[in-house]
């Protein structure tokens, strides 16, 4: 495609991109959860009795009989018919990263001749998708088929389209499970019963711990037509080559900048479906990159806030086409500026308030502060490898660790005034639970009203980050499921929780004070997790070295990574939890092994096709001209006067030889070594050839393509460039 060819394409995208959002007359709050059965759908179309069983069963974890699940679906069918719904499904999150939906008909014969719209509580409950079309690791034979996906009445059913959707877990015919939603659910149960029983020394009524989360999504817009004209994008999601643009992030004015009024108008579109769906979109702003952005909605209890996500980023790809965008959630769609994350923003809360916040009003209030945030860096340390393992992927490799994301060792920064609070309290200081909240800063302005100062700073080298009411998980990758990661952090909270009470219990019945029980406890805990605590540049190369003194997991590669699963401790912790077992953990870490090779193999296939059918040829005919014009000069002038017309196209010539020799060298080196590493049977042993073998071809190939886009006529170059794709126009 021609340089002309390529603008014409951008042009014809924008005039044809639809006109401006009709945004509804009424407030968003008049119209939030449109299409949700929530509760205030359930009281208007369920009878009472069956209302107040279902509250029972969302707010407190209650049976769920067939007889109400009959009622329901009853009355689930009535509200969704009203809005046109013809088909049910239930909506799944298998180990492919996405969705997984099957659609039927409220269809059934009458049994004269006709039909009738029929939902039984029966079909709401359970279905059966087929198992073995799904990764399970071995869990499943291809000749094994029978799995059961089963309605989880704590995320809401919610109506996209035509279809009513019933959030679900996924599990195998022998009982494993085969998704996210299962583990997690386990796992959020456990944070929940470890916390209620700890907070139970502060404050005996406590009843429920509920875990939540605040994601924040970042992500790229490119046009249709140029996204359409990159088969590497199409196929992968990221530019497997492209040079920089002379302007990229450099400047720093993407960021918090004015939103471009496309990407506004597809925010508004966006904003107005999520908020009909339950989502509460709360921000949007523009990122660091160019043509990155943000949204974030407020923050909900950690399973609801995982199925909004995976049906968010589903709502951005779908609703992206409409406005003439492709919407890029790669962790790393472009190399030389910054990648894509999603910040998780995690914390437990009471029906008394939030278990991270401080300062309390009382030393009490502090104490449990104190012991809440230390049993949390307690499961972080424990098992800081395995919470790497849990959001490392083939994507997301790309982005950790390169100034610009968290770096692939997890620590965790707490900020001046709560790592001194810790200090006071393992050196037994008298005054140790009292701490500063906010403090005023008067400006020198009189019309400046004065601000408030947080007792902590931010720190954007954090893996895991302490931010005031909350952590931060900053590692997680862009599209990456939530749960992954959520899992595992409320698992490993979980287990330091327990082991906290269990210490604390030993020393009440040994006759000591309760008060000072916990206290001796914690202080133990914080001379314990000291090595996790890192409040500097976690950029630094010093950072790499000091980590590895204080014996953090500092690996690199992914293959490698996912090993900690398998760790004897994280088996432990999984199966001592109730969250999964080591049967289950195996079959996950062949998926995540197998599913790191096929990425990186879709990469090299597709990038040699692009070397040797797109760039080879168009260089070649390039470097033919040259040379005919080398013969035309030479034919034409006098020698000496020819030699130094020539001389320029000579060099450019003999920079070309070399830069296609090399690619075509090691695109076949490429080829073989793909063919070695796929004769390997172990799925970890392929996995590493690949990240040891295949992957670093792609990278210095790269280079000598990229630097060919230098060298080519524009005109000639058969692949939109940086400069096209990055700025929407």
């Amino acid at each position: 495609m021609s340089a002309s060819l390529r603008f014409k394409v951008v042009d014809e995208a924008f005039r044809h991109a639809p006109l401006k959002t009709v945004l509804p007359k009424e407030r968003p709050s008049d119209y939030f959860g449109k299409y949700v059965f929530n509760k205030q759908k359930m009281f208007k179309y369920l009878p009472a009795p069956i209302y107040a069983k279902m509250c029972d069963v969302i707010d407190n974890g209650a049976p769920l009989d067939r007889d109400v699940a009959d009622a329901v679906a009853e009355g689930m069918k009535k509200w969704a018919m009203e809005l046109g719904v013809t088909h049910y499904t239930h909506w799944f999150q298998p180990l492919t990263e996405g969705t997984a939906e099957k659609h039927d008909g409220f269809v059934e014969h009458d049994w004269k001749g006709g039909m009738v719209e029929e939902f039984e509580g029966k079909l709401l409950v359970q279905q059966e998708p087929d198992a073995s079309s799904f990764p399970s690791g071995g869990i499943r034979s291809t000749f094994e088929a029978r799995g059961y996906s089963a309605w989880d009445p704590t995320s809401p059913v919610f109506v996209l389209g035509d279809t009513l959707m019933i959030p679900t877990i996924f599990i195998s015919y022998t009982g494993e499970a085969l998704d996210y939603k299962f583990p997690l659910k386990k796992a959020l149960y456990a944070v929940d019963k470890a916390a209620t029983a700890v907070c139970q020394y502060f404050n005996p009524d406590v009843k429920k711990v509920v875990s939540n989360l605040g994601w924040e999504q970042e992500y790229f817009l490119v046009d249709e037509s140029l996204y359409s004209a990159r088969p590497d994008l199409v196929m992968t999601g990221r530019t497997l080559m492209g040079h920089d643009s002379a302007k990229n992030q450099q400047m720093d004015d993407h960021y918090f900048g004015s939103i471009p009024e496309r990407v506004e108008e597809f925010m508004k579109d966006i904003e107005i479906q999520a908020l009909e769906l339950g989502i509460p979109c709360k921000t949007r702003h523009n990122e660091v990159a160019p043509n990155q952005f943000e949204l974030a909605p407020i923050f909900e209890e950690t399973n609801l806030a995982v199925d909004h996500n995976m049906l968010m980023m589903s709502l951005m790809k779908r609703v992206a086409r409409k406005h003439g965008f492709r919407c890029l959630l790669h962790e790393k769609p472009f190399k030389g500026i910054n990648g894509s994350g999603k910040h998780n923003n995690w914390s437990l809360s009471t029906d008394t308030g939030i278990l991270l916040h401080a300062p309390g009003k009382t030393p009490e209030d502090n104490l449990r502060f104190v012991t809440f945030v230390v049993e949390t860096l307690k499961g972080v340390y424990d098992h800081n490898g395995l919470l790497k393992a849990s959001i490392i992927s083939a994507t997301n490799a790309h982005r950790l660790g390169a100034n610009e994301a968290p770096p692939a060792i997890i620590s965790s920064f707490l900020g001046k005034s709560v790592t001194a609070l810790l200090e006071h309290v393992e050196n037994a200081d008298d005054d140790a639970l009292s701490m500063d909240g906010k403090q005023a800063f008067k400006l020198d302005l009189p019309s400046i009203p004065e601000i408030f100062i947080d007792n902590t700073d931010r720190n954007r080298t954090s893996p895991f980050a302490f931010t005031g009411n909350r952590f931060e998980f900053r590692a997680v990758g862009s599209e990456a499921n939530c749960a992954s990661a959520m899992l595992t952090l409320n698992t490993a909270v979980a287990d330091a929780l327990t082991d906290f009470k269990t210490r604390v219990d030993a020393l009440i019945a040994a006759g000591e004070d309760k008060h000072a029980a916990i206290l001796k406890t914690v202080r133990e805990d914080i001379k314990y997790i000291k090595p996790i605590i890192f409040n500097g540049n976690g950029y630094g190369d010093e950072w790499k070295i000091e980590a590895e003194k204080r014996g953090l997991d500092c690996e690199t590669s992914a293959p490698l990574i996912f090993d900690n699963y398998l760790k004897p401790s994280s088996v432990m912790m999984f199966e001592k939890m109730g969250v999964m077992s080591e049967h289950e953990l195996e079959a996950r870490n062949e998926i995540k092994w197998e599913t790191y090779t096929k990425k990186i193999q879709i990469e090299s296939r597709i990038f040699g096709d692009l070397c040797l059918n797109h760039i080879i040829p168009v260089v070649t005919k390039y470097q033919s001209m040259l040379i005919d014009n080398v013969s035309k000069v030479l034919a034409i002038f006098p020698k000496e006067k020819a030699e130094a017309i020539s001389k320029e196209n000579l060099t450019i010539i003999e920079k070309i030889s070399k830069h296609e020799s090399f690619i075509i060298e090691n695109v076949d080196k490429m080829v073989e070594a793909r063919k070695v590493a796929n004769h390997l049977e172990s799925e970890r042993e392929k996995a590493i050839a690949y990240h040891d073998t295949v992957a670093p071809l792609l990278e210095q190939i790269r280079y000598h393509v990229d630097k060919l886009e230098c060298i080519v006529d524009d005109e000639a170059w058969p692949l939109p460039k940086y400069r096209e794709l990055l700025f929407i126009r």
